[in-house]
């Protein structure tokens, strides 16, 4: 949202945030109870009651168990919600708790038990209170982990996930403006102690937001800086797209197994990676590959394509993500790894 990133968010301002679901059959609003969801539920409420036809706003509070306000929390969201003539259910996680990776568990948590409440509702999208403050949090922990440029693009406002849509629609907004909103409404908020908590990243890099601020590196430059890396994401994804369609082997016009070595070695260096990580990605077992590994994989292929072979004879063969890699002086094949190959467990998040 354009405009000054003081004063509070009018009806027109909401309004505008909006615009782009009004035709969604319903959507649910993940309300936690902090100044952010609060904000968002408030102002949704606001937008829908302007619309003579519009989606089915459902509200949902997830308990992660992890703090003993969290339940009263709920509660006080739950009378807000209904007093703004709002359905409100509260969904807890339940089970054990990981001892280290708490924030990542409790958010694929939270992720899981909206989409399920989503499907059950059905409705379309679960909005997501995330604001540009969060946006550019999400780029400094990126560029911490070494990402890519997807990664770099951080959040968009729209994500698939599970057969629902994440949507995002304050991620333009500071979220002093969604204070300042609040206070004017005369609404309270909770504040979760963890938001401030050093052991956690996320707290750690806010603290430092003030000091880059102070050189130029504010979250509106963050955020922006995010918006370009999708940009180019975009653009590059459709390189890639059109590179995938070039290296295809054919046969009297039948696709054969594999794609030419030669035009794959002779890509950019970006996009070489991004096709082995699309390939790697279908034919594999064992999740995402950490990227690190195939941009090392990327430039292993580039040598030895460079090297003297025979036709048809075996320049590089290489196991990664439960699929192998083959690269001959024509062919580049990527088949699934053989089962006793196969890792017990999951495939770490990793950069993108």
């Amino acid at each position: 949202m354009s405009g000054s990133d003081e004063g509070t968010i009018s009806a027109r301002d909401a309004s505008r945030l909006f615009a782009n679901w009004k035709a969604a059959p319903g959507i649910v609003l993940a309300v936690s109870g902090g100044p952010d969801s609060v904000a968002l539920m408030w102002l949704a409420a606001r937008w829908r009651r302007s619309l003579k036809r519009g989606p089915t706003l459902s509200v949902v509070t997830v308990d992660h168990g992890l703090r003993p306000a969290a339940a009263r929390e709920a509660r006080t969201v739950k009378q807000l919600a209904h007093s703004l003539d709002l359905p409100h259910r509260t969904l807890r996680w339940t089970g054990d708790k990981p001892a280290s990776g708490l924030p990542a568990a409790a958010r694929e948590a939270r992720y899981r038990l909206l989409t399920r409440a989503a499907k059950a509702l059905g409705a379309s999208h679960i909005m997501t209170a995330h604001t540009r403050d969060d946006q550019a949090e999400t780029v400094l922990m990126r560029l911490a982990r070494g990402s890519g440029i997807a990664g770099l693009a951080a959040m968009a406002r729209e994500t698939p996930r599970d057969g629902v849509v994440l949507a995002r629609p304050l991620l333009d907004v500071p979220k002093q403006r969604l204070i300042a909103t609040l206070a004017r409404a005369g609404l309270d908020f909770a504040t979760d102690p963890s938001n401030s908590d050093p052991r956690f990243t996320r707290p750690r890099l806010r603290e430092l937001l003030p000091l880059l601020a102070a050189e130029g590196c504010d979250a509106h430059s963050l955020a922006r800086f995010a918006a370009r890396a999708a940009r180019a994401d975009q653009a590059l994804e459709l390189l890639t797209d059109g590179a995938e369609q070039y290296l295809s082997v054919r046969s009297a016009g039948h696709l054969v197994q594999g794609y030419d070595a030669k035009a794959f070695c002779g890509l950019a260096a970006e996009i070489r990676v991004r096709l082995l990580l699309r390939f790697l990605g279908r034919v594999g077992y064992e999740g995402r590959p950490e990227l690190g590994k195939v941009e090392a994989l990327a430039e292993a292929l580039r040598s030895a394509a460079e090297a003297r072979a025979d036709r048809g004879q075996i320049k590089l063969k290489q196991t990664l993500a439960g699929a192998v890699i083959t690269l001959t002086a024509d062919r580049l094949l990527i088949t699934p790894a053989p089962p006793r190959r196969r890792k017990a467990g999951t495939a770490a998040d990793t950069p993108r």
